[in-house]
């Protein structure tokens, strides 16, 4: 099963999430599996409105990747 990357950010007192592949895809929460729960039925919505709409749903193709630097 492929999924989108999703991006979790701090946002002062809760989180927020986004998908780079959806534009104007975006989610928030308290915690961040709230955030995550939340995203997840953001981007379910979000396909879903393409759809209906009969516009493309653009593939998942942005990769995140934690680089780790210095020591």
């Amino acid at each position: 099963m492929k999924g989108y990357t999703v991006i979790i950010e701090p946002a002062g007192d809760n989180y927020s999430a986004y998908v780079p592949d959806l534009p104007g895809c975006v989610a928030t929460g308290k915690t961040i599996e709230e955030t995550r729960s939340q995203i997840r039925e953001a981007i379910a919505f979000h396909i879903e409105g393409l759809l209906e709409d009969n516009l493309p749903v653009p593939p998942p193709e942005t990769i995140a990747e934690l680089v780790e630097i210095g020591a």
